[in-house]
This record gives C-alpha cells, sequence and structure tokens, in this order.
C-alpha cells in the first residue's frame, strides 16, 4: 500500500475472524481497536514504548473523543493497513488521524484527541518537548499548532 497524502506511517494487519460478524465483515467498533493498535505502531515508530510515551513526564495520555466515517468494510483474511498522523498539537492536547485502507481504498477515517494528564485526575498537562518534538521531525505534514 502506498501512503495516503499527508501521512509518513502505515501498519498493516489482518483481519481476524474474532473482529468480524457471522457474514465475515468487520464490525464497525473494531475500527476504533485498529486505530489503537496504529496508535501503538507510530509511538513505537517515534521511539516510544506504548502505552506511557509521556511517563517520564510523570502524565498519562487519555483518549477523550473519536469521531468515525464508515466508507466501506474490511473483511474477514483481508490485509489491510492504517495509515496515522498527528493532525494538531495543542498545549495539553493533539489529535490524530487514522486511515483504514485496503489497498488504495480508504475503508474508515477516524479522528481521535487524547489528552496529556496527571494519571491521579489532577487535571490536564503540557505535553512533553520531547514529544512534540519527535511528532513535529516525523510527520510529512507539519501538525497545526494550537
Amino acid at each position: 500500500m502506498s501512503l495516503p497524502d499527508g501521512f509518513a506511517f502505515a501498519h498493516e494487519l489482518r483481519v481476524r475472524w474474532s473482529e468480524t460478524d457471522p457474514q465475515g465483515i468487520v464490525f464497525n467498533a473494531n475500527y476504533l481497536l485498529y486505530a489503537d493498535v496504529g496508535f501503538t505502531e507510530y509511538l513505537r515508530a517515534l521511539g516510544y514504548p506504548y502505552p506511557m510515551p509521556t511517563k517520564d513526564a510523570g502524565t498519562e495520555l487519555f483518549a477523550v473523543r473519536s469521531e468515525v466515517d464508515f466508507r466501506g468494510s474490511a473483511r474477514f483474511d483481508e490485509v489491510i493497513a492504517v495509515a496515522v498522523r498527528t493532525a494538531r498539537i495543542g498545549r495539553s492536547s493533539f489529535t490524530m488521524e487514522f486511515e483504514v485502507r485496503r489497498d488504495d481504498a480508504l475503508l474508515t477515517a477516524i479522528r481521535s484527541t487524547y489528552v496529556n494528564a496527571a494519571p491521579d485526575g489532577g487535571g490536564a498537562r503540557p505535553l512533553p518537548v520531547d514529544f512534540v518534538t519527535r511528532i513535529e521531525a516525523f510527520e510529512a505534514v507539519a501538525p497545526v499548532r494550537g
């Protein structure tokens, strides 16, 4: 699979039977699972162990919003790819975009926002500078700031 415009990273996976309905079509909720797998591999490509890329800063990342646009269906045993990019970086949050594709066909577009926060419920904290620097150096298109 070639990378979609604006994306510098994608991760391939094969659809497992447990992710599908009785007709062999991927159940809708599993596209968020695919985005999470893509996010994990994206962080690994940045050099961070998942699930705690901000652990050294004493914070954790929390998913706070996801929007999913279904455009097609993946089926059992197909190889699909999850393209991943950081679209926006704010002071304490960032937004990721995911495209789940079969070959060059867009199946699902997902936009998820994560907040960097104290694990004890102490509220949002600024994103670590190293985290932001690595993302900006990695991306094909610079994330929007703010």
